[in-house]
């Protein structure tokens, strides 16, 4: 088939592909396509494959035309996108050629046939380059106070709970147990503001009305109407700037017995601890390593931020289309329903599926760019890795996890978990060479604590 192409790029990573099909194909074509509908067609009168021309096209002629046309257009679009110069202009796997306006184009055996399709196609991106890029990489170190900090948490969740006495008053960290209400000026219960059998630690401001220090000293079954009067601008907008009256009334008052930081303490955490100071220096290891891994992601995001700002270039929409789509059907599996049916809870609770996207996995578009960068880097850099760089890799993880060398390369036989792995380290190795090339400056010295502090808040 003798075809004819321009192709024009447009807006958002898309192109214009306008193709001309030489009429003597498109009467080739025509005719061979008759001859095959004659041989199938089955009209009263005609024996099968006996069929004339003269009377299929006076029977089916403008629907046999456009079927035909499109078996042209779909050839013609196949040859010419399969062709080795339009390697770089071929449409993405989600985004289907689409015609260039409502027109469907119209079959004339004496003339060519012209058409045009628009569709998007991956990104072309000539990254920018390093110069100038500075990354202020945090100095953060695991102090005695981060390590009290966790042997407390080992602590609490290793405690019995038990009750207080019942003439014993409300005392921070005390486990209790309300039921509150919001009440008018004339003591009635505000509709709908009713809840029993609540339970927070005290002093932890996880209750919605934030009323930790007026219950301090109260006593179980003791009942109390608190007045709270909440700035403009609280968190809770629906407590912003008003007052309340609260009715709470004391149902339970608990205290966790905290157990001694001993080596019976370590032993019952995990029967591999044989002392206190074993499951110390366990606690420090993973600590400082999920410090280093949080400092290399931050190095990463903020080197990346910079690249996207000196790479700009737009994303095809059927490509930001197809990742939220990927993203939404896992946020429904998480919740154990239909991608449908979250749509509809999501509409419910009076958010848009837009909005809890990102919340819940962040700026969709930020992430493909930043994966795009990368992907074109890796190909500009020919970064590979070979056998022994995998081999080290095992051992690392082996070593990072307390597991034997034999159990992580168990792990990854597995086809795909061997392909993350691959691209880990292809990455890894790619950014470890990006470092040499831009400025590393320390940022400010901070906690382990303060380090995840914005995290710990999201």
């Amino acid at each position: 088939m003798k075809v004819s192409k321009e192709v024009t790029k447009i807006e958002n990573s898309a192109v214009k592909l306008t193709a001309t099909i030489a009429k003597e194909d498109v009467a080739s074509g025509y005719k061979d396509a008759m001859a095959r509908y004659s041989k199938n067609i089955q009209i009263p009168g005609f024996r099968k494959g006996h069929v004339p021309t003269s009377v299929l096209e006076r029977k089916y002629g403008e629907g046999l035309k456009a079927e035909i046309t499109g078996e042209l257009i779909d050839k013609a679009l196949n040859e010419i996108i399969s062709a080795e110069d339009m390697k770089d202009m071929r449409p993405l796997p989600y985004s289907q050629p689409k015609f260039d306006g409502d027109d469907f184009p119209v079959l004339d055996t004496d003339k060519d046939l012209t058409f045009t399709v628009v569709y998007d196609i991956f990104p072309q991106v000539q990254v920018g380059k390093l110069d100038g890029i500075k990354i202020k990489v945090p100095q953060a170190e695991v102090t005695q106070e981060d390590m009290d900090k966790e042997l407390k948490s080992i602590q609490e969740r290793n405690a019995a709970v038990i009750d207080k006495k019942d003439d014993a008053p409300v005392e921070k960290d005390d486990i209790v147990t309300i039921d509150y209400k919001e009440v008018g000026d004339d003591g009635a219960a505000v509709a709908g503001s009713e809840r029993e059998g609540f339970v927070f630690t005290e002093g932890s401001g996880e209750n919605i009305y934030k009323i930790d220090d007026d219950i301090l000293g109260m006593k179980k079954d003791e009942t109390k109407v608190i007045t709270k009067k909440y700035a403009k601008n609280d968190k809770n907008a629906d407590l912003a700037g008003t007052t309340k009256k609260i009715s709470v009334t004391v149902k339970q008052i608990k205290v966790r017995n905290l157990p001694a930081l001993d080596d019976d303490l370590a032993q019952d955490v995990n029967e591999k601890y044989k002392t206190l100071d074993d499951l110390k220096k366990d606690i420090s290891r993973s600590m400082n390593l999920a410090k280093d891994r949080k400092v290399a992601d931050i190095k990463r995001q903020e080197l990346l931020k910079q690249l996207l700002e000196k790479t700009p270039f737009d994303l095809p929409k059927s490509m930001v289309q197809a990742e939220n789509d990927g993203r939404w059907n896992m946020m429904a599996q998480q919740f154990k329903t239909t991608p449908e049916e979250l749509e509809k809870m999501v509409s419910a609770s009076g958010q848009t599926k837009e909005t809890m996207l990102t919340q819940w996995v962040g700026d969709t578009e930020k992430a493909l760019k930043s994966r795009i960068i990368v992907d074109q880097l890796l190909r500009d850099r020919n970064i590979s890795v070979t056998p022994d760089e995998i081999e080290d890799e095992y051992k690392k993880i082996a070593e990072q996890n307390d597991m034997s060398l034999d159990e992580v390369k168990d792990h990854y036989k597995d086809l795909k978990a061997k392909e993350y792995l691959v691209d880990e380290v292809k990455e890894n190795k790619l950014f470890d060479t990006l470092y040499t090339e831009v400025k590393l400056e320390k940022g400010d010295k901070m906690t382990f604590s303060e380090l995840f502090k914005e995290e710990e808040e999201a």
